[in-house]
């Protein structure tokens, strides 16, 4: 691309060192712009050469190939702003980390956000898959959404129109951008909020493999029971292919236990899903996103 760079970037970044599976190779080039105006800039740029870009976070919930990917990338955790919105809400960009807005939100006595406060993704994802834990969900919190359109540019979307539903969210239909977002909270008592926290942070630490590199839950909720507990059942908790396992701590899990290629979770989740349908005639839909 000709002309002046409108942010930072970098060719040939390993995916593998940007994603929590630890796994992914290199990409043709990675922009890291660092407001949302360089981002606007920069899909303008790049839709003017017809490249629909990867948005990249945290990396929490992906599975990359580990050959070349012939792919941009942008990286949003430049976009990290994290402000106060009226009495009781939250502005935060789409790179802000949810530790990070869950923390934001507790220092000024806020609460509704205390189950995201051990989710590793940020913002942007959060919003994009409507990220979800301990019974609640980003759609619970989530006021406003700024996302931009490829062909009709910025735009705010509220209510009804963000197309919530079970991790899913319109703009995973429309692959809009999501840059930033508006939380409306409710004021609580700090204490509470805190014990809130710590209490959930502790039931994660418990039941969880966050020593191990993951992408956290593999499989959605089937519309009856628990992922995990069908894989449990099937008697493959701990079983491995190669350097994928699943883990002995959450079979709802598969871990990298430091060698495992991009082929050996693909297997590991086919096997796993094959088993658990002839054992009990349920499909497991997968909860994280392949890019290859």
């Amino acid at each position: 691309m000709a002309g002046r760079p409108v942010c930072s970037y970098k060719r040939d970044e390993q995916m593998k060192d940007y994603t929590s599976f630890r796994i992914g190779g290199p990409v043709r080039v990675m922009f890291f712009p660092k407001c949302s105006a360089e981002l606007t800039e920069l899909c303008g740029l790049l839709r003017g050469y017809d490249i629909t870009p990867f948005m990249l976070g945290k990396g929490t919930n992906l599975l990359a190939l580990d050959k070349q990917l012939e792919m941009v990338v942008i990286n949003t955790l430049g976009l990290n702003n994290i402000e106060s919105s009226g009495d009781s809400g939250i502005l935060a960009g789409a790179g802000a980390s949810l530790k990070a807005v869950a923390l934001f939100a507790y220092e000024r006595g806020l609460a509704g956000l205390e189950f995201a406060f051990g989710i590793p993704g940020t913002i942007g994802g959060a919003v994009f898959m409507n990220a979800g834990a301990y019974e609640s969900q980003m759609k619970d919190v989530v006021e406003l959404t700024y996302a931009m359109n490829a062909e009709t540019g910025v735009y705010v979307a509220e209510g009804a129109e963000q197309g919530f539903g079970y991790r899913r969210s319109r703009f995973m239909d429309t692959g809009d951008v999501v840059t930033a977002a508006t939380l409306m909270l409710e004021k609580g008592d700090k204490d509470s909020i805190k014990a809130k926290m710590d209490d959930f942070a502790i039931r994660r630490r418990f039941s969880q493999p966050l020593d191990m590199p993951s992408a956290g839950s593999v499989f959605k909720r089937p519309k009856e029971g628990y992922a995990g507990a069908f894989i449990e059942q099937a008697g493959l908790k701990g079983f491995a292919i190669g350097g994928a396992q699943v883990s002995e701590k959450h079979a709802g899990f598969i871990i990298n236990r430091g060698d495992a290629t991009f082929s050996d979770v693909m297997s590991l989740i086919d096997h796993v899903r094959n088993e658990v349908f002839k054992q009990f005639s349920v499909e497991l839909e997968l909860e994280i996103k392949i890019v290859s």
